[in-house]
């Protein structure tokens, strides 16, 4: 059996959504007179939802009161402003149209909530990817098996066919958990030597280089 199913990570794998992210996370930090993070303390908070987010973000000493509060700030600000500077990779609407006209299925699974994840796959892929599951109450969030193996039911596909691609350490794990075949990318938030370290075998260092990889793989599997 070839591989006929692609499950994306959205988060820097589809989209970059860093600036926009930590435009987010710095508004609800400034306007509560907190120290702000860098975007690099931001990049590498990424990948486990907006409550990781915002708890890595968050001083160590901040009460759970004050995290819920300063999390609905977040939500609020961010359900705002998650398209000002948010777009897809270079090179990724080229890589999902030639997977739709080969007539691969095909998902997103993130671990963004379901409100946020909805309007930006419709903004951004229109309907590249009918299938866009994000973080809601009865699914387990990644690295959890429970949004991939829900995505691969609407799409009426088994494990041992399908394929999942990611940029981070949740990816990888995703993937494992989950069953399937795991492609790294590295133009996402997480560099080259995390996916050697953690023994991906398939690693994307361009958006084209996905298309390669699933040809080589269906040519002999």
């Amino acid at each position: 059996m070839k591989y006929t199913t692609i499950i994306f990570d959205c988060d820097g794998t589809l989209l970059n959504t860093l600036t926009d992210l930590g435009n987010a996370v710095n508004y609800v930090l400034k306007s509560n007179n907190l120290p702000t993070r860098s975007s690099s303390e931001i990049k590498a908070a990424l990948g486990n939802g907006v409550t990781h987010l915002m708890r890595e973000s968050l001083p160590k000493n901040t009460t759970d009161t004050d995290f819920e509060k300063y999390l609905c700030e977040f939500k609020e600000y961010y359900g705002k402003h998650l398209q000002d500077y948010t777009a897809p990779y270079e090179g990724i609407l080229e890589v999902l149209d030639t997977l739709g006209a080969k007539g691969y299925k095909l998902a997103i699974v993130s671990n963004k909530i379901q409100e946020g994840i909805t309007p930006l796959n419709k903004e951004y892929f229109g309907n590249r990817l009918p299938v866009a599951i994000g973080e809601r109450p009865n699914l387990q969030r990644k690295p959890a098996p429970d949004m991939v193996l829900q995505a691969l039911k609407e799409l009426e596909s088994t494990q041992e066919e399908s394929i999942y691609i990611g940029d981070s350490e949740v990816d990888v794990a995703t993937a494992h958990n989950s069953g399937l075949l795991c492609i790294g990318v590295t133009w996402g938030f997480r560099d080259e030597s995390l996916h050697e370290k953690l023994g991906v075998t398939h690693i994307a260092r361009k958006p084209q280089d996905i298309i390669t990889i699933i040809n080589t793989l269906n040519q002999i599997h």
